[in-house]
């Protein structure tokens, strides 16, 4: 058995090399199919990040009623916040604090000595704000929250704010779509290579089958010369999204315009990438020259 699997090996290498022609041409493809199909793993990757990052500078913004301002009622409040699903985190800000943030958003002497007058009887509200972990469970949690006694009022960014968020699973979705149909194309093209490369070698498999060879035993090399294809196709696609990342992570200094929207770090990223090519490659290799070879053994029989 293993010298009969090292065997399917060393033909599967040797009819890459016999036929090296339609195995450039194959492997081009792939290679073009995946370097596509890099870009938008990395799109889509920097998308996630930049989700996760966006839902958690979106927090809900929760004020507390008048009569909820004793330390233990604030207590039991924020203990019931944080049990909620998907909460990862509450934060307390006093109305002093509040009152202190309101203060530092005016630039004008005037208008903070004015301002300043109302600190007495602080209008404002004692707040928590409250993080998820999840952008889609905003409007539900807030909801829960302003059901609950002691809850002024709620406020998360409405609309607009689950229409980004939607937006940008929107993006991560249609990118994890389209790896999906490229990969459907990469199989589609190595299958039309294996399926001529079976031709050019009709009589060599007429040949085995007189002696006594299986299906199996006939399918092997070709299912090994398709992830061999595959995978010299995933070489350059690996070496650019190694390279290119890390140079453009470099030259934008981890930072896509502004703060909010951080690149993810090369490492491990480009690791995983390059795994996920190469897995990419091989496995549409595979399949594609397993669907011809077994299409053309059943028209054969």
């Amino acid at each position: 058995m293993i010298r009969r699997f090292f065997r399917h090996i060393r033909e599967g290498f040797y009819g890459v090399g016999r036929h090296a022609a339609m195995s450039v041409s194959s492997a081009s493809a792939v290679t073009i199919t995946l370097l596509i199909i890099s870009i938008f793993m990395i799109v889509t990757g920097n998308m996630q990040e930049v989700t996760k990052n966006i839902e958690g500078s979106v927090k809900i913004s929760v004020f507390v009623a008048y009569d909820h301002e004793e330390q233990s009622q604030l207590d039991m409040l924020q203990a019931t916040i944080k049990n909620l699903e998907h909460v990862v985190g509450v934060e307390y800000s006093s109305k002093d604090q509040e009152f202190d943030e309101l203060m530092e958003t005016y630039e004008d002497e005037s208008a903070k000595e004015a301002l300043e007058t109302y600190r007495e009887d602080n209008p404002l509200h004692d707040a928590f704000y409250v993080e998820v972990d999840d952008g889609d469970a905003l409007k539900e949690t807030a909801e829960k929250i302003l059901a609950m006694e002691g809850i002024e009022t709620v406020n998360y960014g409405g609309d607009s704010a689950l229409m980004f968020v939607e937006a940008l699973n929107s993006v991560r979705f249609g990118g994890a779509v389209l790896v999906l149909g490229l990969s459907a194309l990469a199989i589609f093209l190595i299958a039309n290579t294996i399926k001529l490369t079976i031709y050019a070698r009709s009589n060599e498999i007429a040949i085995m089958r007189d002696v006594g060879a299986t299906n199996g035993f006939i399918r092997a090399p070709f299912v090994v010369e398709g992830m061999i294809i595959g995978a010299l196709g995933a070489i350059i696609p690996i070496l650019f999204t190694v390279f290119g990342y890390i140079f453009l992570y470099d030259k934008l200094g981890g930072v896509l315009f502004s703060e909010m929207f951080k690149l993810t770090p090369p490492h491990p990223f480009v690791l995983q990438l390059s795994l996920i090519l190469l897995g990419i490659g091989m496995a549409v290799g595979l399949i594609g020259s397993f669907m011809s070879v077994t299409k053309y053994l059943r028209w054969k029989r």
